[in-house]
Parts: C-alpha cells; structure tokens; sequence
C-alpha cells in the first residue's frame, strides 16, 4: 500500500519500504512506503492547500460528510475488521467492534455539527462581544499499533469537523486498516488534502509532523518515552500538544462487590487485546476477605481463554503486535520469576505447538504474592500479564492505587456510593469507573494526570480544542 497525500496514493521520495507482518503467521502482508521529511513536507503543503474551502464549508456541511463516511465505513466493516485483525493480530470480533466503534465517533461528532460554536456576551454600559471557535489550521496527528483504527476516530473527527485539515502517521506496524479508512473518507466526499497519511518511522516522518513550522496542533497517542521526547523537542515548544501516554490502571474489588462480575470484569479488562490496550486493568487489588474466592475464580477463568489466530471466530486472545513487544513481555515476566517478585498462578510463558511458533503468542498469565517493588506494579506491562495484590481497606487500597506514576485510568467495584465518592476524590485518574472497566464512548472525554499525559481526547471538549476563540467587542 501507499502513502495518501492530496487524495492520491504515492510511494515515499525515498527508496525505503516497511514490511507488515501477520503476528499470528509471521507471514509478510503488505509492504508500506518508509516515509521521510520530504514526504511530510508535501504532505503539509497539501494540507494547507486544502485547508481554505475545507473551513469555509459550513459546520453542518462537514457533519453531513462525516455522517456519510461513517455510513461506507460500517457497510465495509467486514473486510477492514478482517485486515485489521491481520495486521494487528486482535481477534475479529474485537475488529469488528472497533470499526464500528469508529462509525459511532464520526456519527458523534457529525451530531454536534448543527451546535453553535460560538457566544454573544452582554456587557451592559461597556457594549457586547462575540466569541467565534476557528479551526487552527493545519494539525498532525501520530497513531500507535494497539487500536490505531479508534484512535484515528478519536483524531480525525473532531478535528476535520472544527474545519481543520490533517497530516496523520500511523504505526509502522498496523498501517494498512488507516490507508484504507482513509480512502473511503475521501471516497464519500471528504475533499482531497483534508486528510493525508504518511507512513514511516517516528523517528523521521512523526518528528517532521511534529516541527513542522506549518502544524498548529499535535494529537500523539504512544509511550512515555516518546511523549517526553515530544515535549522536549525544538518545533514542539510552540504547539498545543495532546499527549496520551499510556497508563497502569489499578481495579479495586471490594469485600461488597459482585465477584462474578467482578472477575469477568478483570478478564476482559486485561485481556481484551491481549492487554495492549492504555486503560487496561494492569493493576488488580482485592480486599483480603473476598480475595481466596475470587483469584481462584479468575484463575479457572484465565486458564479457560482461548488463544490463537484472531480469523478463528473460537479465539478469546490473539498474539501481541510484534516481535519486541512479545519479547519485552517474556523479559518482564522471567525477570518476575527469577527475582522471586511474585508468584506465577497460571501462563508465565510463550504458547507453543504448530499453530503458535511463528506467531508471538503468549500465555494469558496471572501472578500472585506480587512484591510492592516489582516492574508489575511500578511500570506500564503493554501485554496479557495481571499482578493481583490483596488489601486489608480501602485506605490502603488507595494507597496502592496512587503508588504509580501513571494516573490514567482506575476502576472500583463496590455496592457502597461512600466507597465510590471516595475513590473518585482520592485516586489519581483521568477517569474513574465503576463496576467496570474500559468502556470510553466517544461522548466522554478522555485522558490522563501525571505521566499519562496532557490533554482530553473524545466530547465536546476535544471538538473546542481543535478551534481557537476570536473574540469582536462591539463598544456602542
């Protein structure tokens, strides 16, 4: 596939081109074009060209397109869900759900499109004044591997509807389901240039999108690491910079939950996506009373998934993403075992057999007795591991929670509302759930405190952060 640039496909201005690899075959799918700083310059110069009759369209004309792109995205959901779950390696009704979950996002946004963006302000004596939201221009947008389709939505959409055009860089290792979506937008009107794709490196065509002088605003979802690389770079300084860092999300179970629910609950929160998702349960606590039933609960559970190739509608679990990812899980957990950490209940090792050696599967596994030092509980682990550490109170459960630098996510499950105001006032989290665990419609904004990041994605306040404010004082 190639790169999309001013609403055609374009091969790279340099001679480099990246394989994506099939992580349950190990089987070479399609190759990109290795992008470069040239490419993002045209991209940009595209973008800018575009950008004058995009915003001059009224607010309602673009909600009507985003509406139509959606309704061509959900009736081809089932070839981009399968090439999705091809490239990225989650199992097909996790695809499937997260294409329409990227139909719900553009038919969100479309809805406020008949909103007015705007306030009149009486002064009295002084006169009035009017406030006007304007698009800012050209934005760029940088997407990981783990659920690059919903997150193009969380970009793309708000950002196109305030009038603005993009430049967005999907994961060199699940591009192709983006260059295809990208393509039907254009395809249901969205005009050439309002959208461009550049594949590569972020190292090269995400630090271009990044310093380019031309780019008003930057949305980037990926790791720590690379967020304050983000910050500290020259071109970024000036920027309104949206940072999604990742997270180490704690789920407290207390003694009055519901266990079973809780224990489907921890399942699906963890293992959905084989645990490469930002708002997984990374972190389980479980109030000492209820915690004998419930591990072992879980445990039965655990060991019950099914994991293969996600295209066999029988798989719970697919592989992770890539090669380093599956070998960064197999050092965290040997490094577990070998340093006395924790106790290894159930997985703790690569799958093996056939239908697994060329694939990087992993065992969904669960670790007891988890030291407080251990990179389980201090560290973000991307992948199907669940440290689980018991607790007398809740004032120790909170304690626990807040002994992480992330603060992105947390959930407690609990039948008592002062438990609940407790955990919503006192834990350090972006958003907090209860009795469940990851759900983000797109109506709710989204993100982190402390190093989970800066800015809120999804909701009206993602739409007005893709606008500045203008404001006209009439002094009669």
């Amino acid at each position: 596939m190639h790169m999309r640039i001013n609403g055609t496909e374009v091969p790279s201005a340099g001679a480099g081109w990246r394989d994506v690899v099939n992580p349950a075959t190990g089987e070479v799918i399609d190759t990109v074009p290795d992008g470069t700083a040239e490419d993002v310059r045209v991209a940009v110069e595209s973008a800018e060209s575009a950008f004058p009759k995009w915003s001059e369209k009224t607010s309602r004309e673009r909600g009507i397109l985003l509406f139509h792109a959606a309704s061509m995205v959900r009736d081809r959901h089932k070839d981009l869900a399968r090439l999705l779950t091809m490239e990225q390696g989650k199992p097909l009704r996790e695809a499937v759900d997260e294409v329409r979950g990227f139909c719900n996002i553009l038919e969100f946004y479309a809805g406020l499109s008949s909103q007015p963006a705007g306030d009149a302000i009486r002064l009295g004596s002084q006169g009035d004044c009017m406030v006007l939201h304007e698009p800012l221009g050209v934005c760029g947008a940088i997407i990981p591997w783990n659920m690059p389709v919903i997150i193009m939505g969380w970009k793309v959409a708000p950002a196109l509807l305030a009038g603005n055009t993009m430049v967005m860089k999907p994961s060199s290792t699940a591009p192709l389901t983006v260059l295809s979506i990208s393509a039907i937008l254009e395809e249901a009107g969205i005009p050439p240039g309002v959208l461009n794709i550049v594949t590569g490196s972020g190292g090269f065509a995400g630090e271009a999108i990044i310093t380019h002088p031309s780019v008003q605003k930057v949305s980037f979802t990926g790791s720590c690491a690379t967020g304050c690389r983000i910050r500290g770079l020259p071109g970024a300084r000036n920027k309104d910079i949206i940072l999604e860092l990742g997270g180490s999300d704690p789920m407290i179970v207390m003694n009055d939950a519901d266990i079973q629910k809780a224990v489907e609950g921890a399942l699906r929160g963890r293992f959905y996506n084989a645990g490469q998702v930002c708002t997984a349960v990374k972190r389980l606590f479980v109030q000492q009373d209820i915690a004998g039933p419930f591990i072992s609960q879980l445990s039965a559970r655990i060991e019950s998934l099914h994991v293969g190739n996600g295209l066999d509608p029988k798989v719970e679990m697919g592989p992770l993403n890539n090669r380093q990812q599956f070998d960064t899980i197999s050092g965290i957990v040997a490094s577990v075992h070998e340093n006395g950490e924790g106790t290894i209940l159930t997985g703790g090792s690569p799958l093996k057999g056939e239908e697994y050696d060329k694939g990087f599967f992993y065992k969904p596994t669960l670790v007891t007795d988890v030291a407080q030092d251990s990179s389980l509980l201090t560290t973000e682990v991307f992948g199907p591991v669940l440290p689980v550490v018991v607790f007398p109170d809740l004032a120790a459960a909170i304690q626990l929670a807040n002994r992480s630098p992330y603060g992105l996510g947390a959930s407690v499950w609990t039948r008592d509302l002062a438990t609940v105001k407790r955990v919503f006032h006192e834990v350090h989290a972006g958003i907090v759930w209860v009795n469940r665990h990851v759900t983000l419609p797109p109506e709710i904004p989204f993100g982190g405190v402390k190093e989970s990041g800066i800015g809120r994605e999804n909701g009206y306040q993602a739409l007005q952060g893709y606008t500045r404010t203008k404001t006209l004082f009439l002094g009669w």
